[in-house]
């Protein structure tokens, strides 16, 4: 089975290549939601606290269908509408809108995630924040970047100094816990931040604006950019058990490596 820093981006129906149809899909979507922030949305929800709204289904609907276009044999898995990906070496795993608690109440900080998985590893993707006007976008083995700049993750190696993201999820045990341990690592770094957008809190790692950044229940479409984006700025993505982290894992830890050493160590201690 080929490696996927061996896999080139597959061309689409227009020759694009698989980043630019992933970014020209998040560009568009972000249009739709910049339009309808701070305006009424219908929303539906799903669980406590856990909601959908109009800006999500309009923005997943205009992705979809770019990605269709490009490239109809790929399969896609999508937040709200799905998978169906069985079968399919090329997947787009996509969150239209992550942060929609955010964008319900008014506070910008959210974004389009898209990301291409090639036999379950991701090979591109990219994080767009529309309100910001930042695009991180990742390609396997050719770096991480930040509206076309080269980005790395931070140059701290102390635990004190370093700034640390987090985010409760929609599972009361699981925010319990990141409470808990939010609480008990206060006092160790610089700070800490609840982001309200796991995709932006990776993207933030990538670009060193974080040191760290923990969850405890995320979804393939929350964390796939993210992944790819924190490796190829340097810096890794585990599990709570320690282990590389996959698209299929409910918490990720993301940072640099000396810092993920210190925290680990430090976790275990408490």
């Amino acid at each position: 089975m080929p490696e996927p820093r061996r896999v080139p981006l597959p061309a689409s129906r227009h020759d694009k290549t698989a980043y630019q149809v992933a970014k020209y899909a998040a560009l568009e979507a972000g249009k739709i939601i910049k339009k309808r922030f701070a305006t009424h949305n219908e929303i539906q929800v799903k669980s406590r606290r856990n909601i959908v709204t109009e800006a999500d289904l309009m923005s997943e609907k205009r992705i979809v269908e770019i990605l269709k276009e490009e490239y109809p044999e790929h399969g896609i898995l999508s937040e709200e509408a799905g998978d169906n990906s069985r079968g399919k070496e090329y997947v787009w795993i996509i969150d239209p809108l992550d942060g929609t608690n955010n964008f319900h109440f008014g506070i910008p900080f959210f974004c389009v995630n898209i990301a291409l998985a090639y036999r379950g590893k991701i090979i591109t993707g990219v994080t767009y924040d529309p309100m910001r006007s930042e695009m991180f976008h990742a390609i396997n083995g050719k770096g991480a970047f930040l509206n076309g700049r080269k980005t790395a993750v931070t140059r701290v190696t102390c635990l004190g100094d370093t700034s640390a993201g987090a985010d409760l999820g929609y599972v009361p045990e699981r925010s319990k816990e990141i409470l808990a341990l939010a609480a008990a690592l206060w006092s160790k770094v610089h700070c800490i931040r609840l982001m309200g957008s796991s995709s932006l809190g990776m993207a933030y790692v990538s670009c060193g604006r974080l040191g760290l950044y923990f969850h405890k229940y995320v979804y393939p479409w929350d964390i796939a950019t993210g992944l790819l984006l924190v490796r190829e700025a340097g810096g890794r993505v585990i599990n709570f058990s320690g282990g590389d982290a996959v698209t299929e894992d409910h918490d990720i830890i993301a940072g640099k490596f000396d810092l993920l050493e210190k925290f680990t160590e430090w976790m275990a201690g408490i």
